[in-house]
């Protein structure tokens, strides 16, 4: 068998491992017979992403969830993928024009598009290999893209399918518009900052009386000439007489504007009068639609003021406009006053600048199955992990929006509606004369309805006409059959420009990356056998964005007609934290607060990353990120190697090739405390770790293991072991056991660390030189053992629970020592008072007691005074130090210890106190409080004393 170098080479073994799994074919996911599925599909990110820490974090997780699942005999597949990011990708691609100085309008549609393509192929895989290296064990063979073509017909089929339904539908509306991107943007792509600005008081003349002002106060004064009404609270005694009068507009083209009454005005805000622009404030558009104003639109789509803000502002940037309308305010008498304003503001969260409230056409989606939707996750088909952000779910559904689904964009599903102007100024509009005259020009039966037409003919799946104005109308083809496509371009239609929002894609992603919905590739790629997924590893920022609408997705369309349980999209949501640094910021670039990953992998270990990242990732909650933490999962990597090359150097590893074979070769006769201990440490860390995966503790299960193999395997039983290999009658047998704890160790660790535990599991010989460790079969908790019996061995508790008993007392010992500065002596003195059980234990142990804790000797005394002591669970150690201690220091050093008790006993007896804990926490639960109490009065007693012996 090959040995174990002498240091740990992470970046060659990585590679190694990597190669062969990939070669084999280790990560395909298939359906296999009487194997229970476990699917996850990735958080597909952005073509254009490298690798974060966040992304880091999250992968690491989904790994770890899925080498899980092989080791537990399941038939698992993980989907990776890229998701096309239309403005994100779009502005990458425009970036890199711009350096040519070519703008996308120069190059036409198709041309960008082809510019686009050639960026993809060339740069959009990049995130992938990098998750190859951080071990991401994906099936590759599987890689989907939100714009490959059978991903695209899903798309598309489900637009035309919720068209016709009547889910989707185009209106002219009140959206977030981005004047960079030039696109309308959904309500979960708006960041609210908060700005420090001005709020300008502006007064506006009674028409008729001359010299009589309201007064309203504004942050947008240049919007002022889109002003169509002042409104007021209909109960306010200040504006009695003033509703119905009119005012002249304070800036922009003369005119006269009403005074209303709405029920929407804050009495209280400002002067109690508001300003109503409907073509820029949502709320003002809405109170505009009850009064029937009209909206006057002064801005551009890129943020210009146009003709219509008048020639003074005309043509000039919203913020310059702002500015100079002031200055117009100002000259003409009409600005009463202006002063600092902080406010938030409503941000693009790509192009980084603020949002305008912008009228324009576009397509919407009411959404299908929202009250399925809800059960779904209320009556616990679906759980989130933790539990509280179903609250914030269920909430956003009960308040649910109609999305804005088309973006003005040239990258992304374009929208499959083909229209044809049809001018006719004689005809009323949504006349019969009109249905008739469209009817004979397509051929078609369609009934007539009111003032929107519908109808189905032939190879003509479905359209609408949509009046426009009283001049022309327009006929709305929606389809993407590929002869009805051929049809309308013969005969003048052209298709939408606007192209889907990003997530009306990603939303189809758990059913549509399984060849859904043609069904001879969903079938080949085991759709039925592998859906719904099994958990959905996630951010909490994109619960809105694509969780809620991924359910609503798999309602509609998986499983028509069957339970819930079959349709959604997934069993489990694990929401991970933010990432933030040492400030508690966000890591970003514009920060340069986050370290590259590929960095931390180089310097660490792709294993030492992925310990590490987790240990420190607690459930649900943000993260602090530590790079000493980091640096603490290499030293673990570098622990577990030692541990093993030790293994190795101490005997031949016998038959190593089973767990039966290990089994096989212990000898229970001769197992004495140490050796009970060890295993009962293993069979409750084997039960730690199950639990933790089941609820989706990631941390606690790794520090879990590294307590069990750190402190219980290689500070406490390898070095107590070291005694047994020197004894020919009792070596093998201890071998055996460091075999049995190293080989099960290595099965609970590899999901975490999968490169080292398997390069491990190979030089020890645990498994055929031809398989992997996932090819192994990892028992969990309630596999391998009832209370206090592992793989069929029993285990002596009472014995194990001694060891613990024999390790505090050298860690107080230890501590003792280190704090009287003798931590690397070897001849220290302890002394001990202990009761005769007590004493009994450490005398039967005293010499591994003294070697462990570094002693000279270890001696049983009645009564000992002036020496600096510790209290231990059997007994009170003192440190000879053959000199007066500084009685001083040591009365200051157990106060402070006397201190921290305290507050350690105040707090188990509140928790006794609370009748809320006492009546629903099991009789074990309430038993195990009250003895930690009786232990704790029990050493402050002892502390108590220790202290009055000093004077």
């Amino acid at each position: 068998m090959p040995e174990i170098t002498k240091s740990y080479e992470a970046r060659e073994i990585e590679k190694k491992w990597y190669a062969a799994w990939q070669s084999a074919g280790a990560f395909a996911g298939k359906v296999v017979a009487g194997k229970d599925p476990y699917t996850i599909v990735i958080p597909p990110p952005n073509v254009t992403g490298v690798l974060t820490m966040g992304h880091v974090l999250n992968n690491t997780l989904q790994d770890i969830l899925i080498r899980r699942a092989r080791l537990e005999g399941r038939s698992a597949l993980w989907i990776p993928g890229t998701d096309h990011a239309g403005i994100a990708t779009q502005t990458v691609v425009e970036r890199e024009l711009r350096k040519q100085k070519v703008h996308r309008r120069d190059l036409g549609r198709e041309k960008f598009l082809e510019k686009v393509w050639e960026w993809r192929h060339e740069k959009g895989g990049i995130i992938l290999e990098q998750l190859r290296r951080l071990g991401a064990s994906c099936d590759w063979d599987r890689t989907q893209f939100t714009m490959d073509p059978h991903y695209s017909r899903a798309v598309l089929n489900v637009f035309v399918d919720l068209f016709k339904k009547g889910h989707i539908y185009r209106g002219k509306r009140m959206v977030n518009w981005c004047p960079v991107s030039q696109t309308a943007l959904s309500d979960e792509e708006v960041i609210m900052k908060p700005v420090s600005g001005t709020i300008y008081r502006v007064r506006y003349e009674r028409v008729d009386a001359p010299g009589t002002f309201i007064e309203v106060k504004t942050t947008r004064p240049e919007t002022i000439p889109g002003d169509v009404a002042i409104a007021v609270h209909p109960e306010d005694p200040r504006y009695a007489g003033w509703i119905g009068k009119k005012v002249r507009r304070a800036l922009g083209p003369a005119a006269e504007i009403p005074i209303i009454a709405d029920t929407a005005v804050d009495k209280e805000f400002g002067t109690g009068a508001l300003k109503i622009t409907p073509a820029h404030d949502k709320a003002d558009f809405e109170i505009g639609g009850r009064h029937k104003l009209p909206a006057i639109d002064v801005l551009e789509a890129d943020g210009k003021l146009n003709e219509f803000a008048g020639p003074e502002l005309a043509g000039m940037d919203r913020f310059a406009g702002r500015k100079k309308a002031a200055e117009l305010l100002k000259a003409s008498g009409a600005l009463v006053s202006e002063e600092p304003y902080a406010n938030n503001v409503g941000y693009s969260e790509r192009a980084d600048v603020p949002i305008e409230p912008r009228l324009t056409w576009q397509w919407w989606l009411r959404y299908p199955r929202i009250e399925e939707a809800k059960t779904a996750v209320r009556d616990g088909h679906i759980k989130f992990h933790p539990e509280r952000w179903s609250k914030v779910y269920l909430h956003w559904l009960e308040n649910i929006q109609d999305w804005c689904i088309s973006r003005q964009l040239w990258w992304g599903h374009r929208i499959p509606v083909w229209r044809k102007r049809l001018v006719n100024t004689e005809i009323n509009p949504g006349s019969k004369e009109l249905w008739d005259r469209v009817r004979k020009e397509q051929n078609t039966d369609a009934p007539l309805f009111e003032n929107s037409f519908s109808g189905v003919s032939g190879e003509m799946s479905w359209f609408r006409i949509f009046a426009l104005d009283a001049d022309w109308r327009e006929m709305n083809v929606v389809t993407t059959s590929e002869a009805e496509i051929k049809w309308l371009e013969a005969n003048g239609y052209e298709q939408d420009t606007d192209v889907l929002d990003t997530w009306a894609s990603s939303w189809l992603w758990p059913f549509a990356t399984m060849g859904w919905p043609d069904a001879e590739k969903a079938k080949a790629q085991g759709l039925d056998h592998f859906y719904p997924t099994t958990t959905l590893v996630t951010g909490p920022d994109i619960i809105f964005f694509w969780v809620a609408r991924m359910i609503m997705a798999g309602l509609e369309y998986m499983r028509p007609g069957e339970p819930i349980e079959r349709r959604i999209p997934f069993k489990h949501v694990y929401f991970t934290g933010i990432i933030r640094d040492q400030q508690g910021r966000k890591m970003s670039k514009s920060l340069g607060n986050s370290p590259d990953p590929l960095d931390l992998i180089d310097k660490y270990g792709a294993d030492g990353l992925r310990f590490g990242i987790v240990s420190i990732a607690p459930q649900g909650q943000d993260i602090r990120f530590q790079e000493d933490r980091i640096e603490g999962g290499k030293n673990f990597c570098n622990k577990l190697w030692n541990a093993c090359r030790f293994r190795q150097m101490s005997g031949d590893a016998g038959d190593n090739s089973s767990l039966s074979a290990i089994m096989a070769r212990l000898v229970p006769a001769q197992f004495d405390a140490d050796d009970h201990a060890i295993l009962d440490r293993l069979l409750s860390t084997t039960r730690e770790v199950d639990r933790c995966f089941r609820e989706f503790e990631f941390s606690g299960a790794v520090q879990a293991l590294y307590a069990f193999f750190w402190g219980d395997f290689c500070d406490w039983y390898v070095e107590v072991s070291k005694a047994k290999l020197q004894n020919a009658g009792t070596k093998a047998n201890c071998l055996a056991i460091q075999d049995l704890v190293l080989r099960q160790t290595l099965l609970l660790l590899h999901p975490f660390m999968p490169f080292i535990t398997e390069e491990l599991w190979h030089l020890l010989g645990y498994g055929a030189a031809d398989k992997f460790i996932e090819d192994a079969h990892l028992e969990n908790a309630s596999q391998v053992a009832n209370v206090g019996v592992l793989h069929g061995l029993a285990l002596n508790h009472a014995a194990a629970a001694s060891v613990e008993r024999l390790k505090d007392f050298v860690t107080k010992a230890r501590a003792l020592k280190a704090e009287h500065n003798q931590a690397s002596r070897r001849d220290s003195k302890l002394l001990v008072t202990a009761n005769d059980a007590d004493w009994s234990t450490l005398d039967a142990n005293l010499a591994k007691l003294a070697r462990m804790c570094g002693a000279a000797s270890i001696e049983r005394r009645a009564n000992v005074e002036n020496a600096p002591a510790a209290v231990a669970a059997l007994g009170t150690i003192y440190l000879d130090l053959a000199s007066t201690v500084d009685a001083g220091a040591e009365k200051a050093r157990l106060a402070k210890e006397l201190d921290v008790l305290a507050k350690h006993i105040a707090g188990t007896e509140a928790r006794l106190a609370n009748k809320a804990f006492t009546d629903k926490a099991p009789p074990a639960v309430i038993a195990g409080a009250q003895k930690q109490l009786a232990d704790q009065q029990a050493k402050r007693a002892e502390l108590e004393r220790l202290l009055k012996a000093l004077g």
